[in-house]
């Protein structure tokens, strides 16, 4: 088998990271980048594997509910208090494990650093596969649990492997590729979520890329036109991140402090997949996606195949198109983003309550129009929607 070279790495000056968390204290409220949730009985702030494991197994063992905190950027809370543990894991520490023309590289990062700075790395050392997945908020641990995506990529693609605390067997547990069951913001992670926290608590995530300083193959439309490339053309990963932080910004998806849009849980609904029937019963303008099959032999950095007979569509088009606007609920304290109308926003004195109503306002709206059942992407905590 021959060895592809890989492309000459050029000096790279240091690219930061932008904020991909917000607050700290001894709320829900001060541990979400949306800023709502009630009073927490016990914080542990952990700094090493042992103290996440002895925090987990203790409040496992005394019966009382366990959340693992990273970013908070995926994490619905209601406004009552929170009897039990909050685990924040504060490490933040990214290592290379291999760096070879052949085997790719592979990098391994605790699950507490902030995703954003494990996409620069990757960067900055000529690696390929995460550059459109710049600028996510929340950290590395949640990342594999939801398979992150954005822009044409997503973390399956990457992954290796994860590390993990198995709170049913009381025992450190490595799941690799195969194992996560990794479907459209879905994995066995995900799955095994009970009162806010899986089965499986993530310590570490192993990433496997290919050494190249260009990027994967644009495959999203609006990235490819902002970059000014062709759909299936690469560009310098420095120059997608560029591109996909100012799409972000421009749909309030990068954390601002001044800025209201941003006190959000980023996409709040994941994209419906649907049967083949299902969509021919949309408006023929509807968007339509291939959805992507991850239990496949893929190239490093090569784009999943797409699953037959199954077809994505845009939640936030079917939201727009079933009334709720970008700004929907203003003036009141839960409303949608004024920039993007897939972002539920608190735009200052909110409770968790206020946003699953809305959430519930805008689900039951887009069944009744398209008779789609949209489904919230974040993790609720004392709330149903």
């Amino acid at each position: 088998m021959s060895c592809q070279i890989p492309e000459p790495s050029e000096p790279t000056t240091t690219i930061p990271p932008v904020a991909t968390t917000r607050y700290r204290g001894n709320t829900l409220a001060e541990m979400t980048t949306i800023g709502v949730g009630g009073p927490v009985a016990e914080i542990v702030n952990a700094h090493a594997e042992a103290e996440i494991v002895d925090a987990v197994s203790t409040a496992d063992a005394e019966g009382r509910p366990v959340l693992v905190v990273g970013g908070g950027s995926n994490i619905l809370a209601s406004d009552q208090p929170f009897d039990g543990v909050v685990v924040h894991d504060t490490r933040s520490q990214i290592e290379t494990l291999m760096e070879d023309g052949c085997g790719g590289a592979e990098m391994r990062v605790t699950a507490g650093t902030p995703w954003d700075e494990a996409v620069v790395y990757a960067i900055e050392h000529g690696w390929m596969g995460l550059e459109a997945l710049s600028g996510i908020p929340g950290s590395v641990g949640a990342a594999p649990v939801q398979n992150i995506g954005a822009y044409g990529q997503e973390v399956a693609e990457t992954l290796a492997q994860v590390r993990t605390w198995d709170r049913q067997t009381g025992e450190f547990k490595t799941l690799f590729l195969s194992d996560m069951k990794f479907g459209y913001r879905d994995s066995i992670l995900k799955r095994s979520i009970c009162g806010g926290s899986p089965r499986w608590v993530v310590l570490s995530v192993t990433f496997h890329m290919r050494r190249a300083t260009l990027s994967r193959p644009v495959g999203y439309g609006q990235l490819a036109r902002t970059l000014g490339v062709e759909i299936g053309e690469r560009a310098p990963s420095s120059d997608v991140r560029a591109a996909v932080l100012e799409l972000r910004a421009s749909k309030g998806m990068v954390l601002d402090d001044a800025d209201r849009d941003t006190y959000s849980l980023g996409s709040f609904f994941t994209n419906p997949v649907l049967s083949e029937e299902q969509s021919a019963l949309l408006p023929p303008e509807a968007p339509r996606f291939g959805v992507a099959r991850h239990d496949a032999v893929n190239q490093i950095g090569a784009a999943a195949p797409v699953i037959e007979g199954q077809v994505k569509t845009s939640a936030a088009w079917l939201i727009d198109h079933a009334g709720f606007t970008p700004g929907y609920g203003m003036p009141g304290p839960a409303a949608l983003s004024t920039k993007h109308c897939l972002a539920l926003s608190n735009r200052g004195g909110a409770s968790g309550e206020d946003i699953a109503a809305l959430a519930c306002e805008i689900r039951d709206g887009v069944a009744e129009k398209f008779g789609v059942t949209l489904v919230p992407e974040p993790v609720l905590v004392g709330l149903e929607i």
